[in-house]
């Protein structure tokens, strides 16, 4: 089967994103990873029917939100894996800016090569449901990411209950903040459903805990990008200048809170809790700038869809407490009797500077 090349994909993803903003190169500079994130998925416990060289060789693209940052660049090393270990075609792509047109233009283009079967993580579940629909519709097999509404799949997986990672980072931001006192949040898109799931889970948990703490202003749409993150942060900082919290769903607000609070001389007095990672966040975990950051590994998550959208290609039984043998995955729930095809696993991690050298991604 003919696919696409990685060099047409490039061209593809800049179509859709435009030009390159003039802050990208600082952005991309504030997301580099600061040591090595090839450190192998442990894939010991997966099932031997499905590492075992493919008899038939199937044709599998993963669309991230956006390639070029080190949760993707971490996510690309569990799907280069699953190639490498399995024998299909297998690859990642994405648009070179958060760009939810530039998904729907690169999966339209997976439709005319077709692919066997599409995993995605979406930047707007809203934006990609046609096209996905569409591509079902051509026989091809879809498996989501962070898209627990996504109705156009055939299976989605979640590294884990999505309002219960939301309350476990403001469980820690409250315990920073003495419970007491005003914060921001923020998510990538508006429409990105698992991170603002992260943060309805986390509000309810402060009304609940925390009665007198408080969000200063609505949610902060940030393109999943750490220069736009420190630049609407700072702009929040200036409007509340008494503010003593950042609740951080996307990746990068890890690195825009950690700088902000690092120049403006903050520490102990402005808090930070949200996703991030440690080749991203983890200078600022060491001084002291940020306390607290939560995560699941992409590469378990980009090898988990892989192994669904062959599961699914070949007929196995894919259901509640199904053992993917990877951490995190080996017994995946199903949080909704109605939407049985989506399935939750227990996949994240609390870091600190004191456990931080555990991982090195």
């Amino acid at each position: 089967m003919t696919t696409i090349s990685r060099r047409d994909f490039s061209r593809l993803a800049a179509i859709g994103s435009g030009a390159l903003l003039a802050g990208t190169a600082l952005s991309t500079a504030l997301v580099a990873p600061a040591f090595a994130a090839d450190q192998p998925v442990d894939t010991a416990g997966v099932p031997k029917d499905i590492t075992a060289k493919a008899t038939k060789k199937y044709s599998i693209a993963t669309v991230v939100k956006v390639d070029g940052i080190a949760w993707f660049d971490r996510m690309r090393v569990g799907i280069k894996q699953f190639g490498g270990e399995t024998g299909h075609d297998v690859w990642m792509v994405g648009p070179s800016q958060a760009d939810a047109a530039a998904q729907v233009q690169i999966v339209e283009t997976l439709i005319g090569q077709g692919v066997d079967a599409i995993c995605i993580v979406p930047f707007s579940v809203e934006a990609v449901e046609p096209v996905l629909q569409k591509a079902r519709d051509h026989g091809i097999v879809v498996i989501s990411h962070e898209a627990s509404n996504l109705q156009a799949t055939d299976y989605d997986v979640e590294a884990f209950d999505n309002h219960a990672y939301g309350a476990k980072l403001m469980q820690d931001l409250g315990r920073q903040m003495g419970g007491e006192g005003g914060y921001v949040a923020t998510v990538g898109s508006l429409t990105s459903t698992s991170q603002n799931q992260w943060i309805d889970g986390a509000v309810a948990y402060q009304k609940a805990n925390f009665p007198k703490m408080h969000e200063v202003t609505k949610r902060i749409e940030t393109n999943d990008d750490a220069t736009t993150d420190y630049n609407k942060l700072k702009e929040v900082l200036t409007t509340y200048p008494d503010l003593r919290g950042i609740l951080g769903a996307p990746m990068p607000t890890s690195a825009g809170a950690g700088r902000l609070i690092a120049e403006r001389g903050l520490k102990g007095k402005l808090f930070f809790s949200g996703t991030g990672l440690v080749s991203v966040a983890g200078q600022y975990l060491k001084d002291g700038d940020i306390d607290y950051i939560q995560f699941w590994d992409p590469a378990i998550a980009g090898y988990a869809m892989n192994i669904l959208a062959v599961m699914a290609l070949t007929k196995k039984p894919i259901k509640a407490g199904l053992d993917l043998g990877l951490k995190g995955y080996e017994s995946l729930a199903v949080a909704d009797p109605q939407r049985p095809n989506v399935l939750d696993g227990k996949g994240w991690v609390g870091v600190t500077k004191d456990n931080m050298s555990q991982y090195n991604f």
